[in-house]
């Protein structure tokens, strides 16, 4: 062990706390969605194209992240970036014009980049200083305070005025995040882990077919992900016509779901490689996510309190099926020929970026032309997708059994570059 045992786990402290209000950052919005929506007057098509576009700024931050490392260590740009990724949300109840809205969500994606890479490549750090796996438990706690921070706001959101919420929220995060990233490793305890490697240059476009192939899976796997992190609470509005705070609950138990399997995994992937739960996950997975979106609504016609149950119970299944599909593809990257992880990792991050954009504005557009209803039905075929591609990977002689997990978020688009503090 490269680091003395009180100070693995002060460091081991700092960055549970940091993953645990990253995941109150990520989603306290998610409650409020509906609101942010008719505070810049958009249709749900322009909706889904500023949730779409946003992401050009994570391209940029993909781009110079590992610069800005190099330049002024992980611990630094973890600082700034996790600090302003809290603040800048309590800018968001003051803005009613749609282009300053998307200019801003730009940022927040820009941000959202460089702080998911200097968190990660912390914690892929730490875990080889002290020679053992721990990145699963500092996954959980992102998870966790996801789940806990969409509880809280829906809460909020039932009596609280949204300024006052992104205000109290994000500025109390802020505050953990300037205590719990000073504690995080120095550059000279990064040193001690010899991060710098030599990496061969290949072509993005000349990348081996495994990486277009677990690219699709990763895609189809994660999209489904980020709509529920978008549209639920529009769903549970709109078409369960439920109030803020119960319309929260069908995402709460979708990503508790997620929490339980992706906790589990070890435990399941001792009887079956990570693949084969993948396929199944996806097939079953999407099946439940697409009877949620069709009985849910039936439901309703009855009762509105039944149609909550109902779709939160489909969902709860969905959310187990969802769980294992980004950590499936990206720990599978790590056995792709030609390519090092880190490289793997950096091409389908970009691409799954990319896709990602475009996929966000078809939602929208199929949401405001035709109906919610239907445009859900669009991440349920990518899930059943991501579950046949998980499947065939399964069957080919790279595929994987194992999760690399020392290289990756357990949910989110994140790009992963090499690292070098």
């Amino acid at each position: 062990m490269a680091l003395k045992s009180n100070r693995s786990r002060e460091v081991q402290i700092r960055l549970l706390v940091t993953f645990f209000f990253q995941g109150i950052v990520s989603t306290t919005t998610i409650p409020r969605i509906p609101e942010l929506i008719d505070q810049i007057g958009v249709n749900f098509s322009a909706w889904g194209a500023i949730l779409g576009f946003a992401g050009l700024g994570s391209f940029i931050g993909l781009g110079i992240a590992n610069r800005l490392i190099v330049r002024f260590t992980s611990r630094r740009v973890l600082l700034v970036t996790s600090v302003l990724a809290a603040l800048l949300i309590c800018l968001l109840p003051w803005i009613t014009n749609a282009w300053i809205f998307f200019a801003l969500q730009a940022l927040m994606a820009f941000v959202g980049s460089c702080l998911n890479i200097s968190l990660n490549s912390q914690s892929v750090v730490f875990q080889k200083l002290i020679n053992r796996t721990i990145i699963g438990r500092l996954h959980g706690a992102w998870s966790i305070g996801a789940a806990s921070s969409v509880a809280v706001s829906a809460l909020l959101a039932s009596f609280m005025p949204l300024w006052l919420h992104f205000l109290l929220v994000p500025g109390l995060a802020a505050a953990v995040f300037i205590w719990s990233t000073r504690g995080v490793l120095s550059s000279e305890e990064v040193g001690k882990a010899n991060e710098r490697k030599q990496m061969k240059k290949s072509s993005f476009f000349k990348s081996p077919r495994e990486i277009w192939l677990l690219s699709a899976g990763l895609f189809a796997g994660m999209f489904p992900e980020l709509v529920m992190m978008d549209w639920s609470t529009v769903f549970s509005k709109k078409v369960l016509q439920l109030s803020p705070g119960l319309g929260a609950i069908p995402y709460m138990v979708f990503v508790g779901a997620m929490i339980i399997i992706r906790l589990s995994t070890v435990r399941l992937t001792k009887n079956r490689p990570i693949l084969r739960i993948a396929n199944i996950g996806g097939l079953f997975g999407s099946v439940a996510m697409g009877l949620g979106v069709i009985l849910g609504p039936l439901a309703t016609q009855v009762d509105p309190i039944f149609g909550l149950v109902v779709t939160s119970f489909f969902w709860m299944i969905a959310g187990f099926g969802i769980g294992p599909m980004v950590p499936t593809f990206f720990g599978t990257a790590g056995g792709v020929k030609g390519l090092t992880t880190p490289q793997a990792l950096a091409r389908m991050s970009f691409t799954n970026a990319i896709l990602v954009m475009g996929a966000k504005t078809v939602m929208g557009a199929l949401a405001q032309n035709i109906n919610l209803e239907v445009a859900f039905i669009f991440p349920t075929i990518l899930l059943f997708v991501a579950g046949l591609i998980a499947g065939r990977v399964a069957k080919r002689p790279t595929g994987s059994p194992t999760v690399v997990d020392d290289a990756f978020p357990m949910t989110g688009p994140v790009g992963v570059l090499p690292v070098d503090d």
